[in-house]
């Protein structure tokens, strides 16, 4: 089994399938666990929680320093300008008061604070990279849930890896206008996984695709959304004829342009191309390390010139 290609995953005939899998799936972890999935519902928060997830992962047993701190967290959201240095370290400190986040004890240096994900963060991300796994194998009839399973250092090595290439990938890390409103919007990305999991099995080259009765009084109840944000991100939406409704004052079926749900899909094909060759490396790194214990310091460090 070989990693895919960006465009055999965009242009695979499965692939709208997979994208309504995939947002059931995220919907699904939103049920389970709104308060986690609300600190990765926007863009935003999504570069930022695989960015701390990914320095926790990295930590290694003999360097006591090593790992998430403030001081590298702030250094990479900085560097990538998802947020200021104030939004970033009060997004840890929020991560920490849900218990999503704690300190390491018994740290040399009193002056670092080292922190670790909890059980609870670990389960939601392992969930939510099992579910693209599942996807991805409906591509190629691959095994690649069922190696994850098996195995679970793969997922340990693969997410700091899939973290460092699509923070540095322009097509994920910067999403297309059409879509992007919602996506930098506090819940606006389930927002538009909703949307999509509303997309019929069969649209063809339709330039409007619809996909039934929805109201924002709806969205706004699932996902906790006030009716004032909906209300601005399907404005701009509609008034840019990305999407509207049949019937006058938001009645009837929804329908989303073709041009909307492109350019959502060539951002996704982005995060699953990302997570295959992530998996693939981490099934690379397993297999030089045969005869030893793995570790997450085989992956590959977040960002060039963040200090590990």
């Amino acid at each position: 089994m070989r990693p895919l290609t960006r465009t055999e995953i965009a242009a695979h005939p499965l692939f709208p399938t997979i994208e309504k899998q995939i947002a059931e799936h995220l919907i699904g972890i939103h049920i389970r666990t709104p308060r986690l999935s609300r600190l990765k519902a926007s863009h935003r928060k999504w570069l930022m929680t695989h960015s701390l997830f990914a320095l926790s992962l990295q930590r290694r047993d003999d360097d006591p320093l090593s790992g998430l701190t403030a001081t590298r967290f702030v250094e990479i959201v900085m560097k990538l300008g998802a947020a200021s240095r104030n939004t970033a370290t009060g997004f840890l400190a929020e991560l920490v008061a849900y218990k999503f986040l704690r300190d390491i004890p018994d740290v040399p240096d009193r002056r670092v604070r080292v922190l670790e994900t909890t059980e609870t963060a670990y389960d939601a991300m392992n969930a939510w990279f099992m579910g693209h796994m599942a996807c991805l194998d409906r591509l190629d009839g691959g095994s690649r849930e069922a190696a994850c399973a098996a195995d679970p250092r793969i997922f340990r090595i693969a997410q700091p890896y899939a973290a460092a290439l699509l923070v540095e990938d322009p097509t994920w890390r910067d999403p297309a206008e059409t879509i992007g409103h919602f996506l930098w919007s506090d819940l606006g990305g389930m927002v538009l996984h909703d949307m999509i999991s509303r997309l019929p099995p069969e649209n063809g080259g339709d330039e409007r695709i619809e996909v039934g009765a929805l109201s924002l009084t709806e969205l706004s109840e699932s996902y906790m959304i006030s009716a004032t944000n909906l209300k601005r991100m399907f404005k701009k939406a509609e008034t840019e004829g990305l999407l509207g409704w049949q019937q006058p004052r938001r009645r009837g079926s929804l329908w989303l342009s073709r041009r909307f749900v492109d350019d959502y899909f060539a951002w996704q094909s982005a995060k699953f191309y990302g997570l295959d060759q992530a998996f693939h490396h981490a099934r690379a790194e397993l297999g030089k390390n045969a005869e030893k214990d793995s570790s997450p310091s085989n992956a590959q460090p977040l960002l060039a010139g963040i200090p590990a």
